[in-house]
């Protein structure tokens, strides 16, 4: 499912500065989620100045489609429960510190 900058309903400010815009969005929507389909898109990904924003926008934001930040959804999915298991132990050790005397 394509997107354009205009259907987002925040504003992400580094957008304008991404190397894709005024690319085709059907590059960076592959039907699938193979290495063969992303690769020309995160190919483009890796020269991009605000690649490390626009991954954490994506990751931050629940993006499930295409790729962001030379990542795929499924790449997406394994940071998103790597940030929540890090938060969670986090979380964890700051109640066992306060509940120490």
């Amino acid at each position: 499912m394509a997107r354009s900058l205009a259907s987002w309903n925040v504003d992400i400010g580094w957008h304008a500065q991404a190397s894709c815009v005024g690319e085709d969005p059907e590059l960076f929507f592959p039907l699938g989620e193979t290495d063969t389909a992303a690769a020309p898109a995160r190919t483009g990904c890796r020269r991009c100045p605000v690649l490390n924003d626009c991954r954490d926008w994506a990751v931050r934001h629940g993006e499930t489609d295409g790729v962001w930040g030379a990542t795929t959804p499924s790449q997406r999915r394994a940071l998103r429960r790597a940030v929540l298991a890090a938060s969670a132990r986090a979380l964890l050790e700051q109640a066992a510190e306060q509940q120490s005397p």
